[in-house]
Formats: structure tokens, C-alpha cells, sequence
């Protein structure tokens, strides 16, 4: 048996060698390529100019956003609107990107009857339609290839129609978004959506709770919205969802899902922007309404209601080349009335509250290296039915993504460093690390595993064309 574990580690310790050479390797030999995303094409600007690196953006990525990602300096087919004939502005390329990501992932202890170190070539591939579409009117629509699921399926998705006027004699922009996630039509790093970690695994183990405005619902919903940035200072924000189950036959009679929104689902989102001198910081809280009628569309709710609040600073160093210092953190307390759950056996009882911390601190050599460290903590009610949910039967326990105590409570840290030889290649090396997950840190599952078994080493080179 001594023989046996010896030679598993030294396979395991050869597999992550060699991972780890290959991916300096690419490193070393990255192509100095030049091409980039749509919306550097259709501005005429490097990817730097909106963001310091890809998903996080710079006051100009956020002006670009926030103007419905409409801005170009590129030609564009026009014809200007007079009497009965309509405008027209038309970019004179398609506005098409891909990005094209490979990884590596290995835990600290198998996951159980698996083979540990696993290569993802891909781990997806997405197209993009993103830029203006007409006048006022532009997207950000990601459709992605999954090589798990081994199909392509709607993803991220963000189309909008802006425009400015004047308020209280000062300049405000304003539109209307639909989208298919809450917090995806932010224009900061700090809530979920383009929140830190800004990559991750498609199969290493993950904690089980969390809130709903927490990404609960990305991709199951639809929701229309609008909003408003007053004098660069205020943003104001509301969008009103639905569940949107893609792959379910519609209209849907909602036996596929836990969560099926009754009427309305209200988003909001106030935040207020500042600059001073080399710094900049945002303050803001956003939020979510949610009743729902678990596996049925019909009959008793359960209730949602999160409260949450963000903050982002970043502090730009001259003396050091205009290097950038970025702290951000978010705070997201839900609470929750299941009656409908209790009433079907999802839940052993009815009262319910959630708290979870996100914060995180990054450190910018300029847009070619960044290094971040993140941390993260969810305590809340115990439930031995509804923190179950990924086991096989409700109530029982299993390994990986169960709780042997029902607990919700999971906390830990994520360290990143990133190399962007050109700014649309991404060579990234992050680690996961637990101190507790899904209730506990020794045998949280009841068979044995502990929160530290599920420490993930992920390495990622990510191509943007």
C-alpha cells in the first residue's frame, strides 16, 4: 500500500511538472501578436485604453459601456435622419470577436474515483457580437462552446440603447438594458458578474451556498432595465427579471428548476463615483427581490431579499510607472422565507439568512503582469435539506459537494498572477485555497474529505481575436 501512494504521488508530482513547463513554455514563446477584440476594432483604441486587464475596465472602458458600446472611430455607412427618412449608422465590419482558453487543473486530493491533473483543450471557445448595432444601439452577446457539455450554448449577454441629455445643468447618459444576469450590465469589478476571481475552473469543487443576486440566476433569466449616470458622479440603476430556463420547452411548467420567478424579479444599483488627484473610488449597494415556486409554477413562494454593498478604489502610482493599485470588496446579506421549499422537503426549515464577503486587492506592472489576492467568507443558516442540493437524493449526504452538518459556511483565498506578453493573450496561474467548505474543515461531507482536499492549482492561457 506504501509502494502504491509513492508511486500515485510521484505521477501526480510528474503530472505537474510537466504542466508547469509547458505553461512556461508558452510563456516564454507567445507570439507577439496584434490582433484584438471587436470593440478595440471598432474605436480605433488598444484593448489597454479600456481596460487595465481584460475584464476590468478604466474610467474609458466604463464611459464606453455606459454609452451602450456605441462609441467608434471607425467608418461607419451613415445617412443622417431628415423629414421621413430614417437614420442610419452601420459599422462596416461585424463586429465579431472569439476567445479561445485552455487550462490545466488539479486539486489537492483527488475527487473520488477520478484521475487528478486534468487538461481542457479548450476549456471553451466563445464568439462574440460586440459593438454598436445602429444608432444608440450596441451589445455585448457571448455564445460559448463548453468542451464538457460538448455544445454551444447562450451565454453573458448584454444589449442596450444610450443616450445623453442635460439635468439640473449638468450632463447625464442615460438607457435601457436587456440582459441575462444580474449584475452584468455594472460597470464595476466589484459586484458578481466581473468580480474577482476573474477566472475559474469549469470542474473544480466549489462551495454550494450562495446568494441569489451571486450569480444564482446568470444565464436563467431575462430582464429588461434602464439606467442613468448623472454628471459622471451618480449612477442609477433597476432591471426587472424573469426566468429564462434555456434548453426547457416553453412556456415552461417550471418542474426543471428550483428557482421559477412569480411575476417580476426587481434589480437595483445606486453608486457614486469620484476622483481625486491619483485616486479614484466608488461606493454603491445594490440589491434583489425574488419570490419563486420551486419544481411547479404554481401554488406556495419562497421568498428572496438581498441587500448588498461595493466598493471600488484604485490608486494609479506615477512614480512608478503609472502602475495601478486596486482594492475592491463587496458585502451580501440575504434573507430568505422558504415556505414553498419546507412545504416539498428542500428545506428543514422556513427562516433563512445569508452573509457572504468578497475582497480582493491587485497589484498592476503597468498591463502586462498583475498579481491579486482575494478572500472570501459565507456563514448563514444551517439546513441539512437545502444545503444538500447537490447530492443525489435530498438529505443525504455525498462526497464532494455535500455537507455532513447542513452548514452553509465556507471560507478561503485566491492568489493570481497574470502575464499579458500582448494585451489579447492571457497566461494566468491562480490557487484556491479552503479553510472551510460546506460546513466544516475536517470531513465536511462525511466521508472522509476535508476542505483542504479541494485546494485547486489552475493554469490558463487565454487567446482574444
Amino acid at each position: 500500500m506504501r509502494k502504491e501512494n509513492q508511486s500515485v504521488g510521484l505521477g501526480s508530482y510528474f503530472v505537474r511538472s510537466t504542466v508547469i513547463i509547458l505553461f512556461l513554455a508558452i510563456v516564454v514563446f507567445a507570439p507577439s501578436a496584434r490582433a484584438v477584440p471587436s470593440f478595440s476594432r471598432q474605436t480605433g483604441f488598444p484593448c489597454s485604453s479600456c481596460h487595465t486587464t481584460p475584464p476590468e475596465l478604466t474610467p474609458l472602458g466604463r464611459t464606453f459601456k455606459l454609452n451602450g458600446y456605441t462609441l467608434t472611430g471607425t467608418a461607419v455607412n451613415k445617412v443622417e435622419k431628415k423629414g421621413q427618412t430614417s437614420g442610419l449608422s452601420l459599422l462596416q465590419v461585424l463586429p465579431l470577436s472569439v476567445f479561445f482558453e485552455t487550462s490545466f487543473t488539479s486539486t489537492s486530493k483527488p475527487q473520488p474515483g477520478t484521475q487528478n491533473g486534468s487538461f481542457e483543450f479548450p476549456q471553451d471557445v466563445s464568439l462574440f457580437i460586440a459593438g454598436e448595432w445602429s444608432t444608440h444601439v450596441g451589445s455585448f452577446v457571448q455564445f460559448t462552446y463548453d468542451a464538457q457539455d460538448d455544445h454551444f450554448t447562450w451565454d453573458n449577454t448584454d444589449i442596450r440603447y444610450a443616450n445623453s441629455t442635460k439635468f439640473l445643468g449638468k450632463d447625464m447618459t442615460y438607457g435601457v438594458t436587456m440582459n441575462n444576469n444580474p449584475t452584468l450590465e455594472d460597470l464595476w469589478n466589484s459586484t458578481p458578474a466581473w468580480g474577482y476571481p476573474f477566472i475559474s475552473s469549469d470542474f473544480a469543487p466549489a462551495p454550494a451556498a450562495a446568494a441569489i443576486v451571486n450569480l444564482t440566476l446568470a444565464q436563467d433569466v431575462a430582464g429588461i432595465g434602464a439606467y442613468e449616470m448623472w454628471d459622471n458622479h451618480l449612477y442609477l440603476a433597476g432591471t426587472l427579471y424573469r426566468s429564462d430556463h434555456i434548453g426547457v420547452a416553453q412556456p415552461f411548467d417550471g418542474t426543471t428548476s428550483t428557482i421559477n420567478i412569480v411575476g417580476v424579479a426587481p434589480y437595483w444599483r445606486a453608486a457614486w463615483q469620484q476622483t481625486f488627484g491619483n485616486n479614484y473610488l466608488e461606493v454603491g449597494t445594490y440589491g434583489m427581490y425574488l419570490q419563486s415556486t420551486p419544481l411547479t409554477v404554481v401554488g406556495i413562494k419562497d421568498t428572496y431579499t438581498d441587500y448588498a454593498a461595493d466598493f471600488q478604489y484604485d490608486r494609479t502610482i506615477p512614480q512608478w510607472h503609472n502602475n495601478i493599485l486596486s482594492l475592491r470588496g463587496t458585502y451580501i446579506r440575504e434573507d430568505s422565507s422558504l415556505d414553498a421549499s419546507d412545504g416539498v422537503g428542500l428545506a428543514s426549515q422556513v427562516n433563512h439568512v445569508l452573509n457572504t464577503i468578497e475582497a480582493n486587492a491587485e497589484y498592476h506592472f503597468g498591463d502586462r503582469y498583475s498579481a491579486a489576492f482575494g478572500w472570501f467568507s459565507t456563514t448563514g443558516t444551517a439546513d441539512p435539506l437545502f444545503y444538500n442540493q447537490g447530492c443525489p437524493t435530498p438529505g443525504v449526504t455525498c462526497e464532494i459537494g455535500g455537507s455532513a452538518n447542513g452548514s452553509p459556511r465556507n471560507n478561503g483565498y485566491i492568489l493570481n498572477v497574470s502575464w499579458w506578453p500582448v494585451q489579447n493573450i492571457d497566461l494566468a496561474a491562480q490557487y484556491t485555497g479552503y479553510f472551510m467548505f460546506n460546513g466544516a474543515s475536517t470531513n465536511y461531507d462525511g466521508f472522509g474529505r476535508n476542505a483542504s482536499d479541494n485546494n485547486t492549482v489552475y493554469l490558463l492561457a487565454r487567446f482574444l481575436f
